[in-house]
């Protein structure tokens, strides 16, 4: 078993002088990597012999390790290295990777964090959680079994992800009595699959991470026909994203409005690229302002200069509207701001996608609302053909076109991570649903824009001498949503109100002829009424609608288009059996005997609203009751 190199030496600084030894360590650069291939390549054996070379372990863990490989190991009587890394005891009994392990070791002349990702394919999500901040990927093929689907999936992720240093790493290459021939059929294998996805360029290693052979030097005592470096030589010299970022023009989103007093207003924030010093000129991105640096602050004093990756608070020369989730940029180079544009993104979630629905969209400091549109297509990651998809399934990989409520400041995913990448988040249960990578901004988006008017929303509401309000009936069919709001709008029509009503069934005779009622057209059915709504309400109209509108998403996503309070919720609260009573359209019985799909309450779910403004039960209330006790809810209206 080959012994560690000289990298892993303990510094001879540690015993001589150990303040001076600890700063040379925290000045040690730190590169991010993960391991990732197929099932049962050894990425969790190559890690655990990084850790057991790097002298990462203390001595009770090596005792536990000898323990735990005689009891769950798979090495015989030899140390396996797989279990300082598969932490869960799923992972143990099955000897695979479930969730995604980080470690930490370091050299002398460099600090590494490894992610040991999954390579089972219903754990993708796991490795692109891994990835995402990676910037190396080592790539373990079984010398045994050669290129798999496997491999050529997470190589195309990886590609994806913005990672341009690859390693490919051949390993157990000691079951194959270390033969030349057949780590070269391996290279040329992958070398051909890399064409196809992009990979312009990759080193591949032979290696042994039970053995030992070529991980800290180069060659073994097996491979005297390798003339390249070891894993860690190579892993030592690999640049680093943010020194590359720091050629690149300058970028801070801003995170923090840092107003301690009234003489001091600074802009805190990472810096993403790029570099700044007191006077350069900047551009407030998306608003346009520009200005010239002022001082960049830190906790130990200004600097003269600041650089991609550290966190700085930067005053502007002038009085500027700068807030977070802006970005200041370099003036004569700012990034794009749209709010339209097309993604590549990967679909982490049980649930599919619902085309049409809002989610919370996070790039960087900003958080927006996003529809996702219809995939254009779905990406086969194992034969890389373009499938046509009117959704995403978990794991699964698709390419659409996305549209935000306001414009967000971006860069393409392959020129900025940062300004780049981005996840999707359930508005309901807060959870990541998606991470996409922008590619561009779409024609449409630059080509048209806001023409500003002269007689404002305000305007129209004075001339009508009422407060525009949208109220939104919602309740199971036959509850009498229509019914009442019929009856809202003649008593708000006595009172000299200018209204309008949106019904569910007349919208669906025009506006919305073309959509059916699945899951995804009943999104859209209320996107669009949501926004004639939003036209009329500006129009100064008090506008009423009965619809269904089964999901608390798209009606959230409709109370957001609105100015604040401007929306009213109304339940019409009415139970599932009296509602099938009433079936004066006979919907129900087609329902039940199969005739009709898709219907809410039998095979098509309601989420009753949380916290609706006003809330009338029509068992207990006849509809000129409920009508009243709406009006006397939101008088007045001026």
């Amino acid at each position: 078993m080959e012994g560690p190199a000289s990298g892993f030496v303990a510094d001879a600084l540690i015993a001589e002088d150990i303040d001076a030894y600890l700063y040379q360590h925290q000045h040690k650069g730190l590169l991010r990597f993960i391991t990732c291939g197929s099932v049962d390549d050894g990425k969790s054996t190559l890690i655990g012999r990084l850790l057991y070379d790097s002298k990462m372990i203390f001595e009770d863990q090596l005792a536990a390790l000898e323990a735990d490989s005689r009891r769950h190991g798979t090495q015989g009587q030899e140390i396996d290295f797989a279990l300082l890394v598969d932490g869960l005891s799923a992972e143990r009994e099955q000897g695979i990777t479930i969730d995604v392990a980080y470690r930490f070791f370091a050299t002398e002349k460099r600090k590494f964090i490894v992610a040991d990702c999954p390579g089972h394919e219903q754990y993708t999500r796991n490795m692109v959680t891994g990835a995402s901040t990676a910037d190396c990927a080592v790539i373990l093929v079984d010398a045994r079994k050669g290129v798999l689907q496997q491999t050529r999936r997470h190589s195309y992720l990886v590609h994806l992800l913005g990672i341009r240093h690859i390693v490919l790493a051949v390993n157990k290459m000691d079951l194959v009595d270390y033969e030349q021939s057949t780590f070269e059929h391996i290279v040329a294998d992958y070398r051909a699959f890399a064409r196809e996805v992009g990979i312009a360029d990759f080193t591949a290693i032979p290696i042994s991470g039970f053995k030992g052979d070529n991980i800290t030097k180069a060659p073994s005592e097996n491979t005297g026909w390798y003339g390249g470096p070891s894993l860690i030589e190579h892993l030592e010299r690999v640049e680093v994203a943010a020194i590359a970022a720091k050629e690149r023009p300058f970028r801070m989103p801003v995170q923090w409005v840092n107003r301690p007093n009234l003489d001091f207003r600074g802009f805190s924030g990472l810096i993403a690229s790029g570099t700044v010093r007191p006077g350069d000129p900047v551009r407030i991105v998306p608003a346009g302002k520009t200005s010239k640096v002022k001082s960049i602050a830190t906790f130990d004093g200004d600097l003269d200069a600041a650089v991609a990756g550290q966190s700085v608070t930067i005053t502007l020369e002038d009085e500027v509207d700068c807030s977070r989730g802006d970005v200041i940029a370099a003036a004569g180079d700012p990034p794009e701001a749209s709010d339209q544009f097309r993604a590549t993104f990967v679909w982490l979630s049980e649930q599919a996608l619902k085309p049409g629905r809002g989610y919370w969209l996070k790039l960087g400091t900003q958080t927006v609302t996003a529809n996702v549109q219809e995939p254009e297509y779905e990406i086969d990651v194992n034969t890389l053909d373009r499938l046509a998809a009117k959704t995403l399934e978990l794991n699964s990989i698709g390419v659409a076109d996305f549209a935000t409520d306001r414009p967000i400041t971006f860069e393409p995913y392959e020129s900025s991570r940062q300004l780049g990448g981005f996840i999707l988040i359930d508005k309901f249960t807060n959870a990541t649903v998606g991470a996409g990578m922008i590619q561009y901004s779409l024609r449409r988006a630059q080509n048209v824009h806001w023409q500003p008017t002269t007689v404002t929303r305000e305007d129209h509401a004075a001339l009508k001498n009422q407060v525009p309000r949208v109220l939104w009936f919602t309740g199971l069919s036959g509850s009498g949503k229509s019914t009442i709001a019929n009856e809202v709008e003649k008593r708000l029509a006595v009172m000299n109100r200018h209204t309008f009503l949106l019904d569910g069934d007349n919208v669906r005779h025009g506006l919305n002829r073309d959509l059916g009622f699945t899951e995804n057209d009943r999104i859209e059915n209320i996107r669009r009424v949501g926004e004639v709504a939003k036209l009329m309400a500006d129009a100064g109209l008090i506008v009423l609608t009965a619809f269904i509108s089964p999901f608390r998403a798209e009606r959230r996503m409709v109370r957001d288009m609105l100015a604040e309070a401007e929306f009213i919720e109304i339940f019409v609260d009415t139970p599932l059996d009296v509602a099938e009573q009433r079936d004066v359209k006979g919907l129900y019985a087609k329902a039940r005997s199969g005739q009709l799909k898709n219907f809410t309450g039998i095979d098509s779910p309601y989420e009753p609203p949380e916290n609706p403004e006003i809330t009338v039960n029509t068992v207990e209330m006849t509809p000129a009751e409920a009508a009243q006790h709406i009006i006397d809810a939101i008088l007045p209206l001026k």
